[in-house]
């Protein structure tokens, strides 16, 4: 497994906290069940614990995005025999995903995220769309379960309507704190997001339905009838089948996107 260059230190406002558990390394490459041929991304190599087996699994063909420009020469000395080993120095929230696949297969995106870009990054690759086609994401676990949260839950809100819409969303398994250096205060998981090929509920607008899911969980202890009365009275939520005492967690994507539809067909602004 990757050694830990000499000197550097995690760096807190890069979120890092190198992943060391060979065991969790090695759940998490079968997991994603990389094969050669595919295009594979890895989001923060970091020491390149994870980079070395993903390497071998995907046939020696490897990308990574590396923000942190003190970890790329320990990078390009650890992985300097492989030539399909591509390093693109900078930030994966500016990185223009359709651009990077061009003309090749789909992207296969991975990476231990830190939790101040997650939901960002997450946001980020969705509107990839096709240029995408799975993720596989080391997070702080309640953005998992808030990924992964079903209609209900108390961790469901904008994040898990957003990420519903586009994808399937799986949970994977848990990841303990001391399978990290330095080890973070809170726990991890793996989840695997796979974008819809065809959206099941397609919105007529999305920066519509966007919309209104913000709108509906500004205040997500009050009702619908009190969260989207700017857009729509009480009668016209119940014309749609939908209880308007109703809070927004309680709703499906399908239910909002009957609400955004409606008002997209009656000429609602986004």
């Amino acid at each position: 497994m990757a050694s830990r260059p000499q000197g550097h230190r995690a760096r807190k406002r890069f979120g890092q906290n190198f992943l060391r558990d060979p065991g969790i390394i090695s759940r998490l490459v079968r997991a994603i069940g990389a094969r050669s041929g595919e295009r594979l991304v890895e989001i923060g190599p970091g020491q390149g614990a994870l980079t070395e087996p993903l390497l071998e699994a995907a046939g020696d063909r490897l990308e990574v995005i590396e923000l942190d420009r003190d970890l790329i020469p320990g990078l390009r000395v650890q992985f300097f025999d492989k030539p399909g080993f591509v390093i693109h120095e900078g930030d994966a929230l500016k990185v223009d995903f359709r651009e990077l696949r061009g003309e090749g297969p789909p992207l296969r995106v991975v990476g231990n995220l830190p939790y101040n870009i997650s939901t960002p990054l997450i946001s980020h690759l969705l509107e990839a769309g096709d240029a995408v086609s799975d993720m596989h994401f080391m997070l702080q676990k309640e953005v998992v379960e808030r990924l992964a949260a079903p209609p209900g839950g108390g961790e469901r809100g904008r994040l898990s309507v957003l990420a519903q819409y586009y994808c399937s969303v799986e949970s994977l398994f848990t990841v303990p704190p001391e399978a990290f250096v330095p080890r973070p205060k809170v726990e991890s998981a793996i989840v695997r997001l796979m974008p819809h090929a065809q959206i099941p509920h397609p919105a007529q607008d999305e920066t519509l339905l966007f919309s209104v899911v913000r709108e509906a969980f500004a205040q997500r202890r009050k009702t619908l009838r009190n969260n989207l009365k700017a857009r729509l009275d009480a009668e016209a939520i119940e014309a749609l089948d939908i209880d308007p005492s109703r809070r927004p967690q309680t709703l499906s994507v399908e239910e909002f996107v009957r609400i955004a539809n409606h008002l997209a067909e009656k000429g609602g602004a986004s």
